[in-house]
């Protein structure tokens, strides 16, 4: 026995000594992979809770305290709730204590990318204080997390227009600075011919590489459209709605090219066709996610075989959109930048600063990115990951035992699949519309 516990206090020490070792290895640049990292704990807790923990659940008076106990998949859906409702007060807190922090000498600055210990020990202290909350907090979550995971997804379409239209930015705008390299090499070919050879390189590289992103986005996007009216359009089923909604999209696809090459427009093919492809995507995560016993979702032949892959799909798939914009929440330029940040504009001053200035202008540097809407992303995924392992609050029988399955899903990723097409076509259009405002 006393060697058993002479054991058992050596395994807790060398725990807890390994979680100091890799907290104190995370730096300002790993900071928010950490984040994200602690956002995947959660999800995996969640997941394991809802398998495990419906049998003890019942067992708590504060939770079953109905007359009549009810099924498993109410238990299995509030333990889901109970986890993320903890993990959106952590990150809503930390978005709170946030705001207004503009440079790196404010101390919040030291909270944000430090004290990871403290912050882990309050992240586990929430999610159990969750399992000690009335019914009716919980069922009031499980409301508005469904506004909250729509804004989510809105975030998300706004933060790939942003890429989409940066990137097709940064390689139009090399080749327009190219032919004014060009007439300055053409003026001075006497003296300077060689340098029209790399830029001439380069200037075929870069259109290469335009039109085969472009022509692979739009191959891609009709290649997965014909494998949609194979997979949702069965012969001898009456499938109008899936119809309706693949041709739709099919419609946007091509008014997205359209309007992007019109001349008044003068946009590049390049975010038409990497729009149309995440929106032909979408159109297939709305459809895939119709109840397996829908005669027209060609995948519920195959329902229990996939139940697993598609648990590890959903959450996989989660957790890289958090990945993904929290990465974005760090490089945006116009949405997400505070306006004192250097990425929000900021230019170099004219003249030198002396050693004294440059150690104050150190101190003094602007943050590069809002923490606070940094943090409002992750309470954001929160709810939007809850609603994805509880079928959106739906039981449809041995579906709910599956990831992101249901009406209501269903129609939330189609309806954000038209959002998308309505935001990038005002992205275009605004700019004719309203030549007289920077967009």
């Amino acid at each position: 026995m006393w060697a058993a516990s002479c054991l058992a206090s050596c395994c807790a020490a060398c725990a807890c000594d390994a979680c100091r070792t890799v907290v104190s290895g995370i730096s300002r640049r790993s900071a928010r992979i950490a984040y994200c990292g602690l956002f995947a704990l959660s999800l995996f807790v969640s997941w394991i809770l809802r398998e495990v923990a419906a049998p003890l659940m019942e067992q708590l008076p504060w939770i079953n305290h109905f007359h009549k106990t009810p099924n498993r998949e109410w238990f299995e859906t509030d333990a889901v709730l109970r986890v993320s409702l903890g993990n959106f007060l952590f990150f809503t807190i930390l978005s709170f204590l946030m705001i207004g922090v503009k440079n790196q000498r404010d101390p919040r600055d030291g909270l944000h990318h430090g004290r990871w210990m403290m912050k882990i020990v309050c992240w586990f202290i929430l999610v159990i204080l969750m399992f000690f909350v009335p019914n009716e907090i919980i069922s009031f979550y499980e409301t508005i997390s469904k506004f909250g995971s729509g804004l989510f997804l809105l975030i998300q379409v706004v933060l790939l227009l942003d890429f989409v239209h940066g990137w097709n930015d940064k390689w139009v705008g090399y080749d327009e600075q190219f032919w004014l390299v060009l007439l300055f090499d053409v003026f001075m070919v006497s003296v300077h011919c060689i340098l029209l050879i790399p830029d001439l390189l380069v200037f075929i590289y870069r259109y290469v590489a335009l039109f085969i992103v472009s022509l692979v986005c739009y191959l891609a996007t009709f290649g997965f459209s014909g494998l949609l009216f194979h997979w949702f359009t069965p012969s001898g089923q009456d499938c109008g709605l899936n119809t309706f909604f693949i041709v739709m999209t099919l419609i946007l696809v091509i008014l997205f090219a359209i309007v992007a090459l019109h001349p008044a427009v003068g946009s590049s093919i390049l975010p038409a066709s990497v729009i149309s492809l995440y929106c032909m995507y979408l159109c297939y995560s709305g459809l895939a996610s119709e109840p397996r016993d829908y005669e027209c979702n060609g995948l519920h032949k195959h329902s229990k075989a996939i139940s697993t892959g598609t648990v590890t799909v959903g959450l996989l798939t989660t957790i890289l959109s958090v990945v993904y914009s929290a990465v974005r929440a760090g490089s945006s330029t116009t949405l997400l930048s505070p306006p004192s940040s250097p990425r929000a504009g900021g230019g170099k001053p004219l003249l030198p600063l002396d050693k004294a200035d440059e150690e104050e202008k150190e101190k003094n540097k602007a943050v590069t990115y809002s923490y606070a809407f940094f943090h409002i992303i992750f309470s954001l995924a929160s709810m939007y990951s809850a609603m994805l392992l509880t079928g959106w609050s739906t039981s449809v029988g041995e579906s709910g035992k599956l990831v992101d399955i249901g009406w209501p899903s269903v129609w939330i990723r189609i309806l954000t699949a038209w959002v998308t097409a309505a935001l990038y076509m005002w992205s275009l259009l605004a700019p004719i519309l309203f030549p007289d405002r920077d967009f």
